[in-house]
């Protein structure tokens, strides 16, 4: 296995789908359900976020050159929806995508919102709350530079890995809420986005240098 890509392909996927993040917005969407039906949710999510990111893992380079984009354009992207989010976890603020999900289920309708706040699984939990932008863009960069069978190997691994303690975290989501302080939610919310800001600021400058080679001297 490659160590070190499956380090930096660890260290973006595990900041944009930090379960410690996610798990208040559990908590919040899911707050009028029994821990029994928590946990049929959090079930729920793991097969609908594991589905999305093999068909986005498989697809999405095929699907961005259909559309005319080369990779590095799409890394510039990338790069810059991540330092987006970063920026919103290191100053505190709402992730846009989780912003955007709410003020969609609002906009729906009294039949909407019923429907939504019934199975909120896929929509929003999943979509677009874990599988967001700065999620999508990770998994086809990192997607498409895995080359060699060691490098598929640590891309499957660390997907998985990351997938087991979403689920391990949303599955005892009420013990865990108990537990996790609002202190302790802040300092692992800013963590994660210095780690992520870092990793978007490679990945944009690696597209940077790929389109214009002159900023490589």
């Amino acid at each position: 296995m490659d160590i070190a890509f499956a380090t930096k392909f660890l260290g973006a996927l595990f900041a944009i789908m930090n379960p410690f993040i996610t798990l208040p917005l559990f908590l919040a969407v899911t707050a009028h359900k029994t821990v029994a039906e928590q946990r049929s949710q959090a079930a729920a999510i793991l097969i609908y976020t594991f589905a999305m990111c093999v068909v986005i893992s498989l697809a999405g380079s095929h699907i961005i050159r259909f559309f005319g984009v080369s990779l590095d354009s799409f890394r510039v992207a990338g790069g810059l929806v991540l330092s987006g989010i970063a920026l919103s976890m290191l100053n505190g603020q709402p992730i846009t995508s989780h912003e955007r999900a709410t003020q969609e289920k609002n906009a729906g309708g009294p039949a909407a919102r019923a429907d939504v706040e019934d199975n909120p699984a896929f929509y929003p939990l999943t979509f677009p709350m874990i599988v967001g932008p700065g999620t999508i863009a990770t998994l086809i960069i990192y997607g498409a530079q895995a080359h060699q069978s060691r490098q598929y190997l640590g891309f499957g691994l660390v997907l998985l890995a990351v997938l087991a303690a979403l689920f391990v975290v949303l599955y005892f989501a009420a013990s865990i809420g108990k537990l996790l302080s609002t202190k302790m939610r802040v300092i692992m919310a800013r963590i994660m986005g210095m780690i992520l800001a870092a990793i978007a600021v490679e990945m944009t400058f690696a597209g940077l240098k790929a389109q214009l080679p002159g900023l490589a001297h």
